[in-house]
């Protein structure tokens, strides 16, 4: 293993660390887009997604005689059953002026931008460039996922990418997604339904972020929770094809199950030392997924034939009502994409619940000074301002002294309240005011039988 890619293990293990304890103090909010990385299931189907692509060069080194990665990747899946999800861009072409980075490094493809398949090769990349790789793809019934057009940063990483230019604004970040939607949508008759920002950059300048912008495309968040690794540059290419299987390998001779319902993470193009083990290393991962009795399936089919939700299966007592409010479009699941259903109910998430998918353009017309909004305890900002505004507006729930009080929990009067207000009736709730009862709840007023 090269002295870099130990660097960047160690630095990721840093970073996920970092992360976990960001995550432990940060509060987590419902929301109608979710960060999607696994799904509740007992079943041995799991998804794989390939970003960056299409590329229309060879592999490197070249194994398969000439054909393009992205084709040796479809017809590997194919080999062995399988559907992938690719994660694609538009075109490259566009981010310039810039100069190479050093090869090796994060910025192997360009310093102030990327450029895919590499740096002045964008013509060999992209939806743009690769239309016949695009409808490749779709004829095989695999799955096209919105990576946006141009793969610039949606905000500042200075870690990592500290050089690298980025996008200044919202409507920025939604003008690069709707090129690549309506170029999926107009050239090959496809919605695309799932993003995955670059870099998982997720901040946007004004206090907006990724959510919000896959909010107003009616998108959800696709992440991931099994890096292939295929990305990662090794001492010598034959340990970066080891790198794409062995792990797979490894979690599954510790449990078999480990890999039920994950969404695992691949490269459809080069590595930053510019060779694709992928392409050599795919075959095996899939031939030790099918030894283990896995289905490799689409991130939609994923979603829809299973449970959508990471901590509720199809089996738990609380699913049919969740599934009920789900499919009548009301925010039933947080942000990480959790029911949480013993977390107590707030007036806030009440108001989100009820009212979150029908407002997220209100709340972005709050933040930017469009609507008015005068709530002494909630910023425009937050969350749930759009949601506690129509819920005010309606006559849902109510203030007391200008204040709306979003994070105290539910009491059973104010809930009495908004049912009485909203449906003309009250319901009896069983135990506490926490999210799964309230779920049960609102599923039968909803008119859920039992």
């Amino acid at each position: 293993m090269s002295i870099l890619t130990k660097a960047i293990g160690t630095a990721k293990k840093v970073k996920h660390a970092l992360k976990d304890e960001i995550d432990r103090r940060t509060p987590v909010y419902l929301s109608p887009v979710r960060r999607i990385e696994r799904v509740r299931t007992g079943e041995r189907v799991c998804a794989m997604t390939f970003d960056d692509g299409p590329m229309n060069l060879p592999c490197s080194p070249d194994n398969h005689g000439g054909k393009p990665l992205t084709l040796v990747l479809l017809e590997t899946l194919e080999q062995y059953g399988g559907k992938g999800t690719f994660d694609i861009v538009g075109d490259t072409s566009a981010n310039y002026p810039d100069e190479a980075g050093k090869h090796g490094s994060a910025s192997w493809g360009g310093v102030s931008y990327d450029h895919y398949p590499d740096f002045n090769k964008d013509a060999w990349g992209g939806a743009v460039h690769c239309p016949e790789l695009v409808q490749r793809i779709l004829d095989g019934g695999h799955q096209i996922t919105n990576h946006t057009y141009a793969h610039v940063l949606f905000g500042k990483k200075p870690l990592v990418y500290g050089a690298r230019k980025h996008l200044n604004t919202l409507s920025e970040v939604t003008d690069d997604l709707h090129l690549l939607d309506n170029l999926l949508q107009k050239d090959f008759g496809y919605k695309m339904e799932y993003m995955r920002p670059p870099h998982y950059v997720d901040k946007i300048h004004g206090g907006f972020n990724s959510y919000d912008a896959c909010a107003l495309l009616g998108y959800q968040y696709m992440a991931a929770s099994f890096d292939g690794a295929g990305w990662l540059p090794c001492a010598t290419y034959e340990q970066e094809v080891e790198a794409c299987w062995k792990p797979i390998e490894a979690a599954l001779r510790a449990d078999p199950d480990a890999l039920c319902g994950q969404i695992i993470f691949q490269k459809d193009g080069y590595n930053m030392a510019r060779r694709t083990p992928i392409a050599d290393g795919l075959g095996k991962a899939l031939e030790i997924l099918q030894q283990y009795g896995y289905k490799v399936i689409t991130v939609k089919e994923l979603v829809e034939h299973y449970s959508p939700f990471e901590d509720l299966g199809t089996d738990d007592v609380l699913y049919p009502s969740v599934k009920h409010l789900y499919d009548r479009g009301y925010t039933v699941a947080f942000r990480n994409n959790k029911i949480l259903a013993d977390t107590p109910m707030t007036r806030g998430a009440l108001a989100m619940l009820f009212y979150g998918r029908k407002t997220i353009e209100r709340r972005i017309a709050i933040m930017e000074g469009r609507q008015r909004f005068r709530v002494l305890d909630v910023k425009p900002g937050h969350p749930y301002s759009g949601a506690i505004s129509k819920a005010l507006e309606e006559g849902a729930l109510a203030m007391e002294g200008g204040k709306f009080r979003p994070n105290a929990p539910l009491d059973l009067e104010t809930f009495n309240s908004f049912c009485r207000n909203v449906y003309d009736r009250t319901i009896e709730i069983h135990g506490d005011l926490t999210h799964g009862n309230v779920i049960h709840a609102l599923a039968r007023l909803e008119g859920l039988e039992g």
